[in-house]
């Protein structure tokens, strides 16, 4: 029982807590961008599906804060206090992952894009492997007809944390590059080896995008040892 009072007094603290320190940080690191032309024609077109790998998690809904959507979010209970910072950016979460509640949440999502909100996927899972794009903003895509948008960000300064996709959260004064990825259309009922051949085009953009930002930070992708 206490157990369960210290964790509901941390998710009432903690998603609060963290997004008031995180705007003040973020506000001193100078923002860059690149690819906005592509943000630009998804929002032109009604919208879309920001796709994005985990390790950027910390930021990304910060900075797309001022395009609300319904973001896929773990189940876990780890998960709530991603959920509640979502919320509290005037996202909508969605509990469901590759190991939980996956379809569930899926259809969830499908709903909400079918009634006009944008939508937010992290492309490897909750679980990984990191930078291997599972198969939901594709589904998704061909179900609703809406574009996928992929995404990366990279910092010149960085803590990178031991988790299994090295989640990165930029430090003080930092320049920021957020670089935006050619959309991709899926066609509409594919199954098999053609959700298979999207898939893989997906996860090329998103390692294209991921691959030049930290490139116009002047740093090597935050996974890749010193010694490669």
């Amino acid at each position: 029982m206490a157990d369960s009072f210290v964790y509901k007094a941390s998710l009432a603290i903690i998603p609060r807590l963290y997004l008031g320190l995180s705007r003040i940080l973020f506000i001193s690191c100078r923002l860059k961008v690149g690819g906005k032309e592509h943000l630009d024609m998804v929002v032109r077109q009604g919208g879309g599906i920001a796709t994005f790998w985990h390790y950027s998690i910390l930021y990304i809904f910060y900075h797309l804060r001022s395009f609300p959507a319904a973001v896929m979010v773990s189940a876990s209970k780890d998960g709530e206090y991603i959920a509640r910072l979502a919320r509290l950016l005037g996202h909508i979460p969605v509990r469901g992952s590759s190991n939980q509640r996956g379809v569930a949440g899926l259809k969830h999502l499908l709903r909400e894009v079918r009634a006009g909100k944008n939508a937010g996927i992290v492309a490897d899972g909750s679980q990984g492997p990191a930078r291997k794009a599972q198969a939901g903003s594709i589904l998704l895509a061909s179900m609703s007809g809406r574009p996928i948008l992929p995404m990366a960000w990279a910092a010149s300064r960085y803590k990178a944390f031991r988790s299994w996709d090295l989640t990165v959260f930029p430090l003080p004064f930092c320049t920021i590059f957020f670089q935006y990825g050619e959309p991709l259309s899926v066609p509409k009922g594919i199954r098999g080896d053609e959700v298979e051949i999207y898939r893989l085009e997906l996860e090329h953009r998103l390692n294209r995008v991921y691959e030049t930002a930290w490139q116009r930070v002047g740093r090597r992708p935050h996974d890749r040892p010193l010694n490669d």
